[in-house]
């Protein structure tokens, strides 16, 4: 019966999905596009190498700084308008990265880039939650996080052929035209699940009634949610092993080209076409094992927790395939390794996205999702450096591999250990509660 009356009800919810998808993308577009037009800043500006590694960072610090912040002003004023806000701001940091001038000016356009796109991942973890039955989360979720991955096959290629043909700040225009084309579709397509006008009663029933997330503030001031939050084991458990994602995650998004040309002593365009093939795979891991089985799954009746935690599990597990890439010189199978790695934390990913709108109390998902993707980018920040160094001082990659492996194991341990359960962490209690913290629940008197 349920297959049956699913294929019944209506679709709005998965044109949602695919926009906060499409949305992911173009936030990747932005935040490649440096990469790829790096040797010709470097070459215009007369830039170091450290003035490089400077310009990387810029991003990373100000976006993991924002994220609590931003996940905090996400519950306190909703995804519509923090979402918005964001779009646009993405494509104004893109059109100055364009404009600039010199070294300072591409540092505080990135700067400012991060600022911008820090409630990105946040604003589609909880808008999935609002949209998505219970029963559908993992493939929803799969949709934006595939995104990020999808983004370095077409990505690249498509940035490069901006800066190889029309200069380096072309690379830049291009995704800021399409941050900007991003904002005015996100402005007119979407509204939560209460204010939409093209979404049925049929559709919005079977939403709501499959366990979204409700709508609306948390009972306690923002600060007051987070402070109750950082003392939940679950968070800590979440948002440790998630960190253990993200290092070996942004570690190979800026290190595999490098490793491919140290290590395998291929040229700049062989290690191009070699790096695309882990991503590639890793998408189709992403979708298929982190989305359709786990939603497959569920759906058959299986447990829940057991099911998304199985993945998740598994997937970081097959992630320690990093070590197997210590032990060859072929760039065949180091290639395979690599792709086992990524293609298994590309599965865990969407489970990890998918838990805030799970666990998190009423309220509450934008703030989980801010501590867990503050965690999440700190390595973004801290796995390249840490690599360089490592690198620098062995010319070789087997020990920076190690400490990703082991880096890895201590994520395990914490899904292990302190995550736990999924299930909703309990509400804070109300005479903790500040004395304006009376909950808002737009959306949960029904349609209109």
């Amino acid at each position: 019966m349920t297959t049956a009356h699913t294929t019944l009800v209506p679709t709005r919810r998965w044109r949602i999905g695919g926009l906060l998808g499409i949305g992911v993308l173009v936030n990747y577009f932005d935040r490649i596009s440096l990469s790829v037009a790096a040797p010709q800043l470097q070459h215009e500006f007369h830039l170091s190498a450290g003035d490089l590694g400077l310009l990387f960072s810029a991003f990373f610090w100000t976006y993991a700084v924002l994220q609590i912040p931003t996940g905090m002003v996400l519950d306190r004023f909703g995804v519509t308008r923090v979402g918005r806000w964001g779009a646009f701001l993405w494509g104004i940091a893109a059109t100055l990265t364009a404009c600039a001038g010199g070294f300072g000016g591409v540092f505080l356009a990135r700067a400012l880039l991060g600022v911008a796109e820090a409630p990105g991942f946040p604003v589609s973890s909880k808008a999935t939650g609002y949209w998505f039955p219970r029963r559908e989360r993992a493939m929803a979720t799969a949709i934006f996080d595939a995104a990020a991955k999808f983004s370095n096959v077409i990505g690249v290629p498509m940035v490069a052929l901006a800066v190889v043909h029309l200069g380096w700040r072309w690379g830049f225009g291009i995704s800021a035209l399409l941050s900007l084309a991003y904002f005015v579709a996100f402005y007119v397509i979407y509204r939560d699940p209460s204010a939409d006008p093209k979404l049925s009663r049929a559709e919005h029933d079977y939403i709501v009634q499959g366990g979204a997330t409700s709508e609306g503030v948390s009972q306690g001031g923002s600060l007051h949610l987070l402070g109750y939050l950082l003392k939940q084991r679950k968070i800590w458990g979440l948002s440790i092993g998630f960190a253990a994602y993200g290092y070996v995650f942004y570690l190979f998004l800026t290190w595999l080209p490098g490793y491919l040309v140290q290590t395998m002593h291929m040229s700049i365009l062989k290690s191009a076409s070699f790096a695309a093939v882990p991503w590639v795979f890793a998408t189709l891991a992403d979708i298929l094992v982190g989305g359709w089985l786990i939603d497959h799954l569920i759906g058959k009746g299986y447990n829940e927790t057991r099911v998304r935690k199985g993945v998740l599990l598994a997937g970081m597990c097959c992630g320690l395939a990093v070590f197997g890439a210590t032990t060859t010189t072929d760039p065949y199978i180091a290639i395979l390794w690599i792709t086992v790695a990524l293609s298994g934390l590309a599965a865990a990913a969407p489970v990890g996205w998918s838990l805030p709108s799970l666990i998190a109390p009423h309220g509450g998902t934008g703030t989980v999702g801010g501590i867990m993707n503050f965690a999440n980018n700190l390595m973004g920040a801290v796995a390249p450096i840490v690599t360089g160094y490592i690198v620098g001082a062995t010319h070789s990659f087997t020990n920076a591999f190690l400490v990703a492996g082991a880096v890895l194991l201590v994520g395990v341990f914490a899904f292990v250990f302190l995550l736990g359960p999924i299930e909703p962490i309990p509400e804070p209690r109300k005479k903790d509660a500040m004395p304006d913290g009376a909950a808002i629940a737009g959306g949960s008197s029904g349609r209109g």
